[in-house]
C-alpha cells in the first residue's frame, strides 16, 4: 500500500521533463508609460533610465542565481521597450549557457495591443480623437482605426506565445514583452478564466512570469516576479 496520497490529492507535483519553460518578462519602465505616449511601433521610444536599471537590476539578479540556467532561446516583441530589455538580461543568460551566443529572435505577433492611427498620440490627443475605450464591455471594439480590440489582441498574443513554446519543444524560452501580453495568457491558458474583458492585473516592470508548457495544459509557476532596484550598474564581466 502507498504511504502517500492519492495522485488527485497531490497540489504540486514534479515537474514534467518533456515541457517546455516560458519566462515571460516584462520590460522595464518606458519612455511612452511616464508620458502618456501610446506607445505603439512610432510611440515607443525605448526605456527611461529607471526601466534600465530595473532590467539591470534583473540581469544581475540572473547571473547570480543561475535560476534560468540552460536557457535555449530568446525572444522580444519589435518595440524598443522590449528589445532594450532582451540586450539587457542576454548576458546574464548567457553566463549559465554551453553553446554559441543567443540570438534575440523579434516578433511582431509578442507586441502589445496594436494602436492603429493612435500610434504616437498622447492620451489628451487619443481623448479628443476617439471614445474612450470600454474593454470589459465592448472587448471586440478596436481602439482606434487600424488598431486591435483587445478580444483580438488577447488571441493574437496568447497565440504567440504558444506558438513560440511549439517551436521550442522541451526547451526554456525567455520572452522579453508586455504587460498586456501576460495578461492575454493568463486568459487563455488558466482554464478558471471566463471573463472577455480584462483582469486588470498589476504586472510590474521587469519581472517574471513564468510558464509550464505540458502536453495538454499549462501550468502557471509563478507571476509577477520583480527584483528590487540598485544604484550601481552590473557588468558580465567573465564568466563563471
Amino acid at each position: 500500500m502507498s504511504e502517500g496520497p492519492p495522485a488527485g490529492a497531490r497540489t504540486t507535483g514534479a515537474p514534467d521533463p518533456d515541457a517546455t519553460r516560458v519566462v515571460l518578462v516584462r520590460h522595464g519602465e518606458a519612455e511612452c508609460n511616464v508620458n502618456g505616449i501610446v506607445g505603439g511601433q512610432a510611440g515607443c521610444t525605448g526605456l527611461t533610465a529607471l526601466g534600465q536599471r530595473q532590467v539591470d537590476a534583473l540581469a544581475e539578479r540572473l547571473a547570480r542565481t543561475g535560476e534560468l540556467a540552460g536557457v535555449t532561446a530568446l525572444y522580444a516583441s519589435v518595440l524598443p521597450r522590449a528589445i532594450e530589455t532582451a540586450e539587457a538580461i542576454r548576458p546574464a543568460l548567457e553566463r549559465w549557457r554551453q553553446g554559441p551566443p543567443l540570438e534575440i529572435v523579434t516578433d511582431c505577433s509578442l507586441c502589445e495591443l496594436h494602436p492603429g492611427e493612435a500610434d504616437g498620440l498622447n492620451w489628451a490627443q487619443f481623448a479628443a480623437r476617439y471614445d474612450e475605450p470600454d474593454w470589459d464591455n465592448e472587448p471586440a471594439k478596436p481602439l482606434a482605426p487600424g488598431g486591435e480590440s483587445w478580444a483580438s489582441f488577447v488571441d493574437r498574443a496568447a497565440t504567440a506565445v504558444a506558438d513560440v513554446a511549439g517551436a521550442n519543444p522541451g526547451g526554456l524560452v525567455v520572452i522579453a514583452c508586455h504587460a498586456g501580453v501576460v495578461e492575454s495568457t493568463m486568459l487563455r491558458f488558466l482554464p478558471a478564466c471566463t471573463t472577455t474583458g480584462r483582469l486588470e492585473l498589476r504586472t510590474e516592470h521587469a519581472s517574471m512570469t513564468d510558464w509550464e508548457a505540458q502536453k495538454e495544459r499549462w501550468l502557471l509557476r509563478r507571476y509577477n516576479d520583480a527584483t528590487p532596484v540598485s544604484e550601481g550598474p552590473w557588468s558580465p564581466g567573465p564568466a563563471a
